[in-house]
């Protein structure tokens, strides 16, 4: 199994308009860094997407995965990879947490990749690339009001 890892950020916008940016896959390219492109396969009958394929290239990390959506709401929207080049297991999620004006959100990631990494080098890796996806989710976020 593998490790998890866990961050959060407080954004200034409700958990409706936080979930709203996550479940808008075909922006993602305009500004998750390194998504080069995502297609939502199938569709859930809640409306949202029930899996999604991306297309990644950041530098020496390229690959293509298909994660299942298995929860979309206004607390919790978590995720399971159903199969991927470079990754052998990932599961995820955002728990988002109202405070105020503002919402909390928690990003809980576990991967584990088809080549094995230093447990240290595979820690930093997951620490900047969760840094750096929620801070461009609270970007996107609030930048567009």
């Amino acid at each position: 199994m593998a490790d998890q890892s866990t961050q959060s950020i407080t954004i200034d916008a409700a958990p409706s308009r936080i979930v709203a940016v996550i479940a808008d896959f075909a922006a993602y390219p305009d500004w998750a860094n390194g998504v080069k492109r995502t297609e939502v396969l199938e569709t859930g009958a809640d409306g949202y997407a029930a899996q999604v394929k991306f297309n990644i290239d950041q530098g020496p990390i390229k690959d293509e995965y298909v994660l299942a959506y298995d929860e979309w709401s206004a607390e919790r929207i978590s995720w399971h990879l159903v199969k991927g080049q470079m990754q052998k297991f990932q599961e995820g999620s955002y728990v988002l947490t109202a405070r105020g004006g503002s919402t909390e959100v928690t990003y809980t990631l576990s991967v584990q990749l088809v080549v094995p990494m230093i447990g240290l080098f595979r820690r930093k890796a997951e620490k900047m690339i969760m840094d750096t996806a929620l801070k461009e989710l609270k970007r996107r976020v609030e930048s567009a009001g």
